[in-house]
């Protein structure tokens, strides 16, 4: 069993800043790649940044040059700084991993979720 345990999130003024962290833990050989999706009301879930444990981001054009992901491998944790927030910003934000198991079965694992809302 995996588990992504996510803190940070809340409330900001248009133009703030917040940071969230994804941690996961249990039965993972590796991570494939994580980061965050986000969902805000009446909207399907989409992509924020992403990073594999190689190193590669993968970012939402919406986010460009705003937000930035970062890891810690050893960690197995995530970090998602987020600058200059807009209010299009607000939404759910889950973490999200994709890991390899010790059966070498890629196998996909979501976070609980956190709120980040920006105020104007």
């Amino acid at each position: 069993q995996v588990q992504l345990v996510e803190s940070g999130g809340g409330l900001v003024q248009a133009g703030g800043s917040l940071r969230l962290s994804c941690a996961a833990s249990g039965s993972i050989l590796s991570i494939a790649t994580m980061g965050y999706y986000r969902q805000a009301p009446g909207k399907q879930r989409a992509l924020v940044a992403t990073l594999t444990s190689g190193g590669s981001p993968n970012y939402a054009e919406s986010v460009k040059g705003r937000f930035t992901i970062s890891r810690d491998n050893a960690k197995q944790t995530r970090w998602l700084q987020m600058n200059s927030l807009k209010p299009e910003d607000t939404a759910v934000y889950y973490c999200y991993a994709r890991i390899i198991d010790y059966e070498l079965r890629p196998l996909d694992y979501w976070g609980q979720g956190t709120q980040v809302t920006v105020s104007s």
